[in-house]
């Protein structure tokens, strides 16, 4: 039989993928037409459509002068150096929490420690660097009153670029380690129970369960959230290296990153640097996932995402 071009279901799904779709529509793709802002000499002369169509083409000028600047190549060192470190203890430390978490024979306990270490993903940037100041302020932060007291001398935190790097790495993995070990916790539990129970009896000790069988098995989550996080490594957390170094201008070759970058020139009215700075960090990070995917797709077809 002939089947139908379209059916009863087809209309259904559509339905229900409309929303998500005019979402990606407004939020996504729309805002694409932004692009061109990195070709003019953008100049406000009205609403923004007017001023996009007005301001003159600047060519490839904004290019030229974003890598003219010297301090491009610190911010986009600092960008990957940032990254790759998440991304590798992005791994390693929600794996593992995962691992510990699955094994603790007391399950109430267990979800005791899975919202604790979860909560911190829901907690605004802005927030949490109160809370630093609270602990790091030079006049009135908890740790330099408690050196006081002690006859010890205070800190400058905000004024200590060494400090940082360590710093702020801590406070990412701290703030998103809980999202990660959730979704690794879910897929041990989807993992097939009589797998181990064989294991089990073949004499497999629990150590060399995890690294024989559930990590292993584990590989297509892991992978895909590698790729995931390997797209993004051209990106930063604004809210980590915005507001919790407080924009600090003696930090700036510590904490600095593309986006602070672009949102400093955006500050500046710079906006054809900005639009520069941001097609390029699009274009990398579309590179980079694609080179990352088809890494893994020669190593293990079935574990890549396209």
């Amino acid at each position: 039989m002939k089947k139908k071009f379209w059916n009863k279901d087809d209309t259904q799904f559509s339905l229900l993928a409309l929303p998500t779709t005019i979402w990606y529509f407004l939020f996504c793709y729309l805002p694409m037409f932004g692009v061109v802002l990195a070709f003019k000499n953008y100049r406000i002369s009205g609403g923004f459509i007017k001023s996009v169509f007005q301001s003159e083409w600047a060519g490839l000028r904004n290019f030229v002068f974003l890598f003219g600047n010297r301090d491009i190549w610190i911010i986009i060192r600092n960008t990957l150096a940032y990254n790759v470190v998440m991304i590798i203890l992005g791994l390693i430390i929600p794996i593992t929490l995962a691992l510990m978490l699955y094994e603790l024979r007391n399950k109430a306990a267990a979800k005791v420690y899975q919202t604790i270490f979860f909560f911190p993903y829901f907690l605004s940037w802005v927030v949490v660097s109160t809370l630093v100041w609270g602990f790091l302020s030079y006049d009135m932060g908890m740790i330099n009153r408690l050196l006081d007291n002690l006859n010890f001398p205070m800190h400058r935190f905000y004024m200590e670029p060494p400090f940082w790097s360590g710093f702020l790495i801590f406070m990412s993995q701290w703030k998103g380690v809980g999202y990660g070990t959730v979704i690794y916790l879910a897929a041990i539990a989807s993992l097939d129970k009589t797998i181990y129970e064989a294991a089990i009896i073949d004499g497999a000790t629990k150590w060399q369960q995890v690294w024989k069988l559930t990590i292993p098995m584990m590989k297509t989550v892991i992978v895909l959230m590698f790729i995931m996080s390997a797209g993004r490594i051209f990106y930063s957390d604004f809210g980590l290296f915005y507001q919790v170094p407080r924009n600090s201008s003696s930090l700036y070759k510590t904490v600095y990153t593309l986006d602070v970058y672009v949102y400093n020139l955006l500050k500046t009215s710079n906006t054809g640097m900005a639009a520069a700075a941001a097609f390029i960090q699009s274009v990398a990070a579309c590179v980079t996932i694609l080179i990352v995917n088809q890494i893994v797709k020669r190593i293990d077809p079935d574990s890549a995402m396209i």
